[in-house]
């Protein structure tokens, strides 16, 4: 029951803070004194019972904090207008959404898998050679922008052919059995995988090393190598379990910043995800398809940081919210 009390106050802490990012992006946006609908007008697929109805959803002839609350009522009922090509934003959202959580959870499922283990493996030989070389690689990591090791790895993929240069699927994609789509999907997800995988990994190898060294120093643990147990019991079932904690904590600002990373690299590579679209939308001036993605990913990072504290009240029953 008390597991159950602490997760709905923090659904309900995110409200507010859904509520403030809303109210920033919109004012933002709309008060620039640019027809939120130029873009539109300017498409002549776009029929005028459209334009009308943009008109009449946005309240455009209303004064601007009307317009925020038609806004946002229709958000939250689902209506989120048309965007400049006049496809209906919804569709647009939905079409992306899938990938960038494909691309993020791979990223972060084997960011975990072989940070957290090289994190263990450099504490346990600290000051020792192999503590050294990680040391150095991980520094490597964090020093290379995103963007630059993106143009390197599609100049990579260009030169050699071994890797598509864009896309999730290739041309042929429906024609391929169930495993070969798979596979073709795989194919497509290595490079810009390899990217993000790179820059996480490097900084979460690091923050595991000091938490479990700081851990290792603690009274606790000399007390229980003081008692006879063995080293691995000491490590593993002692400190380790505490030097987890503030890693599962890290894990919601870890999504945060992968999808704010995964923009850029998903432009590289002309990767169909939300970050990619999300730029495109800024340059064309697509403010409904703004609006609407600003939301959408905020709720995105919202969730990751929601499950964040789920799991590390799972791990951990004396953490309370906040």
């Amino acid at each position: 029951m008390n597991f159950l009390v602490y997760i709905i106050k923090r659904i309900l802490q995110t409200i507010p803070l859904l509520f403030l990012v809303s109210i920033l992006s919109f004012f933002l946006i709309r008060l620039a004194p640019v027809d939120p609908l130029a873009e539109l007008k300017l498409n002549p697929s776009i029929t005028q019972e459209t334009l009308n109805y943009e008109v009449k959803r946005l309240g455009l002839d209303k004064p601007i904090i009307v317009q925020y609350g038609l806004w946002l009522k229709s958000f939250v009922k689902g209506d989120l207008g048309y965007c400049t090509t006049g496809e209906k934003v919804s569709d647009k959202l939905m079409e992306r959404i899938p990938n960038t959580l494909l691309l993020t959870g791979c990223v972060i499922i084997l960011t975990w898998a072989v940070g957290i283990p090289l994190g263990i493996v450099a504490a346990l030989h600290w000051r020792k050679p192999v503590d050294r070389l990680l040391t150095i690689l991980s520094s490597i990591g964090m020093a290379i922008p995103s963007f630059f090791f993106a143009l390197l790895l599609l100049i990579f993929a260009v030169k050699t052919g071994w890797f598509p240069t864009g896309g999730l699927t290739s041309f042929n994609h429906s024609e391929l059995s169930v495993g070969g789509k798979f596979l073709d999907i795989l194919h497509h997800l290595v490079l810009p995988v390899l990217v993000l995988f790179t820059i996480s990994l490097s900084g979460l190898q690091r923050q595991m090393r000091g938490n479990l060294l700081d851990v290792l120093q603690t009274d606790y643990v000399k007390f229980a190598r003081a008692k006879g147990l063995s080293e691995n019991k000491v490590i593993y079932k002692h400190a380790l379990r505490n030097a987890l904690n503030p890693m599962i904590t890290l894990l919601g600002f870890e999504f945060a910043s992968l999808l704010s990373g995964a923009a850029l690299t998903e432009y590289v590579f002309q990767y169909p995800g939300l970050g990619r679209l999300i730029l495109e939308a800024v340059m064309k001036s697509d403010i409904n398809l703004v609006m609407a993605s600003l939301m959408i990913g905020t709720i995105m990072l919202i969730t990751g940081n929601l499950i964040a504290d789920i799991l590390l009240k799972l791990v951990d029953p004396r953490a309370e919210a906040v």
